[in-house]
């Protein structure tokens, strides 16, 4: 078995190498900081009842122009693609909405009165998946304020709760849970509440995981929670957690705040220049997207309006009180938190602000990942003590893409996997409209009467479908490949990747952190193995599959377009089993964007890069393809050495699917498995072949002459190529 490449879209180790592991037998653009989604997200489905189907066409700034075809279905992932940054825009709140929610909240029986600590939640009901868990959120609030420093801010609360409407919508059934606490309420009370609710929730689903999600001081009770219970399946997601309170510069605010008269409302003015973050990081941000001047001017005005319109609603949320009773409670919560460490079995996920005024988040997330047992660490290095409120965070994204959802005790990447919504399809893609529109794919499918044609019209709509091809050098032709099978034909590609995009046998020192391959899990990679493809292929999956594996994606110099397959017919019967469709390709393009210039032999040849390499290798701790020998079976990790070259284009050509439905009996005979294996790979070589020969022929091969067609035809034009 083969696997995909870790390469969907640029990451910082792009040439970690793709191995391959034997069968078994049973074969958000937000217009200011305080900005909400209030999009309600779903999972895609291919029968939703749209009346038009779109085609898309690469245009100017990689941006999509679309083609309606009149009573068929329209994609969902082109037309969030199509919105326009206004349209955008109009449908997210903004600080001026948040603040007449918190007026509101004041004024409303539960948010106004005292009253018994309680849970509550102001989501919408939702619709369940099956065995969907459990999630707690827990901001804490007080009688006097509705969130405040170092809780959650005024606005922070309303953003969480979208981010878990999006949860509950990507992922449906997932409950958001706040607390509600009287003002005299103490940390240990507080504790218990929360350890009574998962101890009944657990003894009602005891095979399900409970999740906490914690900001600051919740962070703090989540880690006291999951130290007294150890016995259950707790997932924690820390954001800023507040157990580094004993460092953070807020202890100088305690004995100033004991003093400061009522009326002076000391933290106000701090809590402001925290909320409204850095208005020219704003700026530049929005500039990026292609905001014109004039909104984003109106945008940051407005917010300088509303401010002050409503610093007596704020003068409500944050009193005096509510600070010193808030500060002396993270002091006791953070060294409760800090002396349970050690007791702390529970999954972790803390999320780290690099810029966090308030405490020194990003070298508390560190330190909690080498102390608890089961952690990763995410870093925002650009972000603020109010992560919740960056554009660069999602909540539901981050959950999905770091791989800690799952329905049950352990993972499965199959079951489990919840596909992106359009919106986070849409966040991955315009980062990389340069990348895509530098390429300018031109992608080619065999119909079922052997005609060649433009597009992916040739491919198999319904699975299970296993792609076979080759494997570009650091695997760059994934990005243009998963997101034009999703946009023109709404499917997605399921590859089988290796196992460095999914687990760590040690503490990450040497390899990249698992953070890097966020996107690649939330576009569906799957561990490479022969339960997942026996999995995909049983849910009717459309699987991405590379017998060249890493081999392949690292090749040496001189090697391109050259396929180094095992000798085994690996997914040939396990392909017969399911009656899957096996489509050949090829893909060529890569001698026209790079040039290896040192390779893995010549890294071998120095001493310290060798020790370099098998230490990279042991620290991963997971060997695939031990039981090959020669080329195939070196799989060791190594950076390449690569000379960028002017860009050229990529070519794919699908070959005409190999039906395998009613040869189960037939393939089960080895000899008669490898005869179709060998003619698979023919088929590939054929594929690169024909893609080499005619890419010679096409007029718009350099980037130049394509930019100049554009020029001259309108930037929506579909730039021609060679002759089919």
């Amino acid at each position: 078995m083969a696997v995909n490449g870790a390469c969907f879209f640029a990451a910082s180790f792009p040439t970690t190498v793709r191995c391959c592991a034997k069968p078994s037998s049973s074969g958000k653009f937000k217009p200011n900081p305080a900005v909400a989604n209030t999009i309600r997200r779903f999972a895609v489905s291919t029968e939703e009842s749209i009346t038009t189907e779109t085609t898309t066409d690469f245009v100017e700034d990689g941006r999509l122009k679309k083609k309606v075809v009149e009573g068929e279905k329209m994609n969902p992932y082109v037309l969030e693609l199509e919105k326009t940054e206004l349209e955008y825009k109009s449908s997210r709140k903004g600080l001026n909405d948040y603040f007449e929610e918190s007026r509101n909240f004041i004024k409303s029986s539960g948010g106004g009165v005292g009253g018994p600590p309680r849970w509550f939640s102001p989501l919408d009901c939702g619709s369940r998946l099956d065995n969907s868990p459990l999630l707690l959120y827990l901001p804490v609030k007080d009688r006097t304020s509705f969130l405040g420093p170092l809780l959650s801010c005024p606005v922070t609360s309303a953003c969480i709760h979208n981010c878990v409407t999006d949860i509950k919508f990507c992922i449906p059934g997932w409950i958001s849970l706040c607390i509600y606490v009287e003002g005299s309420f103490h940390g240990s009370g507080l504790v218990k509440l929360v350890e009574r609710t998962v101890r009944s929730e657990n003894h009602r689903s005891p095979s399900k995981p409970i999740y906490l999600v914690g900001e600051s001081l919740g962070a703090c009770l989540a880690l006291a929670v999951a130290a007294r219970n150890p016995d259950i399946d707790l997932v924690l997601v820390l954001v800023n957690p507040a157990t580094c309170f004993e460092k953070s510069r807020l202890q100088r605010l305690m004995p100033l705040l004991e003093i400061m008269p009522t009326q002076h409302q000391f933290g106000l003015p701090y809590i402001l220049s925290l909320m409204t973050g850095d208005p020219l990081k704003m700026v530049i941000d929005n500039a990026r997207k292609g905001v014109p001047l004039l909104e984003i001017v109106e945008g940051l005005s407005q917010d300088a309006v509303v401010i002050p319109s409503n610093l007596n609603v704020l003068a409500a949320l944050l009193p005096r009180e509510t600070l010193l009773w808030k500060l002396n409670m993270l002091k006791v919560a953070s060294k409760f938190a800090n002396s349970h460490l050690h007791a702390v079995k529970a999954q972790t996920l803390v999320l780290s602000s690099g810029r966090d005024q308030l405490l020194p988040s990003e070298e508390e997330g560190q330190r909690l990942n080498r102390v608890l047992p089961k952690c990763q660490n995410r870093s925002y290095s650009g972000s603020g003590h109010f992560l919740l409120l960056e554009d660069v965070f999602d909540l539901a994204t981050l959950i999905k893409g770091s791989a800690f959802y799952r329905r049950g005790a352990h993972q499965d990447y199959v079951s489990d996997y919840v596909p992106p919504t359009p919106l986070e399809f849409r966040q991955i893609y315009e980062p990389n409209r340069l990348f895509l529109l530098a390429i300018s794919s031109v992608m080619l499918s065999t119909l079922e009467d052997g005609k060649i044609v433009r597009g992916l019209a040739g491919i198999p709509s319904e699975g299970p479908v296993l792609f076979v091809g080759y494997h570009m050098l650091m695997g760059f032709e994934l990005a243009p490949m998963v997101s034009n099978f999703l946009l023109e034909r709404n499917i997605f590609l399921r590859g089988l990747a290796h196992p460095v995009l999914f687990i760590r046998t040690k503490k990450e020192r040497l390899l990249p952190p698992l953070s890097e391959f966020d996107t690649f899990r939330a576009m569906g990679a799957v561990p490479v193995s022969g339960t997942n493809l026996y999995k995909l292929l049983a849910s009717k999956a459309h699987v991405l599959l590379y017998p060249g594996g890493g081999r392949e994606a690292s090749h040496r110099k001189g090697e391109q377009y050259k396929l180094f397959w095992p000798e085994q017919s690996e997914f040939v019967r396990m392909a017969a089993r399911f009656g899957a469709k096996i489509v050949p390709f090829g893909v060529v393009g890569e001698d026209d964007f790079g040039e290896v210039v040192f390779d893995y032999d010549d890294q071998m040849r120095i001493p310290f890069l060798r020790d370099y390499i098998e230490a990279v290798t042991d620290e991963l701790g997971v060997r695939v393809r031990t039981e090959e020998d020669g080329e195939v079976g070196n799989q060791n990790m190594h950076r390449l050495g690569i000379l960028p070259k002017f860009p050229g284009r990529f070519y794919y050509y699908f070959g005409k699917p190999i039906e395998t439905e009613g040869r189960r009996h037939e393939l089960r005979d080895r000899e008669k498995a490898h005869e179709l294996y060998l003619q698979i790979k023919s088929e590939v070589e054929k594929c690169i072949g024909f893609l080499k020969e005619k890419r010679e022929t096409d007029p718009y091969r350099n980037i130049l002459a394509r930019l100049s067609y554009q020029a001259t035809n309108g930037s929506t034009s579909q730039v021609p190529t060679f002759d089919i």
